[in-house]
């Protein structure tokens, strides 16, 4: 790429790239000529994986098969933004993808946490804040709302954890999320995602 097509912007990681291209020709032809390159050395293309995109946002509005695509446990695609200006306006960005935001929640729910009754809060945050504060640094990092609400399923977690810690709030799942929530204004700094805001949710 650098050496024949220069003024392609191209990203790699692992075996896994991207390329910028300009028109639908273009990226057809690239297609192409790497295929035959790969296949000189051996290798393929993945005959799935690879695809053509159109980055469809508020300046490009045309129609196209594929209009997003995963890269680096983030999916690319249209969203919805906030202008300096105060507008909103359709922007190609990217987010965690549905992949990632699955394992992140199977990697909480494998602490069985809600089996650690005679552990305190303490405790819990020693084994998980440094997991949130890595996950945060890298899933946060583009359109933070959506990973937000990724990281708030350990909140659905730590109220079952206090149903099960303490037997006044046995069968009130409402009541532990209101305790819970009370320590999380009084305290945010003991777990890390309470630091970034995501508290239990309670029902009005």
């Amino acid at each position: 790429m650098k050496r024949n097509y220069p003024l392609v912007p191209f990203a790699r990681y692992a075996d896994d790239g991207l390329l910028h291209c300009r028109t639908e020709g273009e990226s057809v032809y690239l297609r192409k000529v790497i295929g035959e390159r790969l296949r000189s050395c051996g290798l393929e293309l993945h005959p799935e994986k690879t695809k053509i995109v159109y980055c469809r946002d508020a300046n490009r509005r045309g129609r196209y098969p594929n209009t997003q695509f995963d890269f680096l446990g983030y999916t690319f695609r249209g969203r919805l933004a906030k202008s300096r200006h105060g507008r909103y306006f359709n922007s190609f960005s990217p987010a965690i993808s549905n992949a990632s935001a699955k394992r992140v929640r199977q990697q909480m729910r494998s602490w069985t946490l809600s089996r650690w009754t005679n552990a305190n809060l303490q405790d819990i945050a020693e084994k998980v804040n440094a997991s949130l504060r890595g996950w945060w640094n890298f899933y946060g990092a583009f359109y933070p709302s959506v990973f937000k609400r990724v990281l708030a399923h350990l909140n659905t977690i730590l109220v079952k954890w206090v149903v099960r810690k303490y037997r006044r709030f046995k069968g009130s799942r409402q009541k532990a999320a209101k305790w819970l929530r009370g320590i999380a204004e009084r305290e945010p700094s003991i777990l890390f995602h309470w630091q970034l805001g995501i508290k239990p949710a309670v029902e009005q």
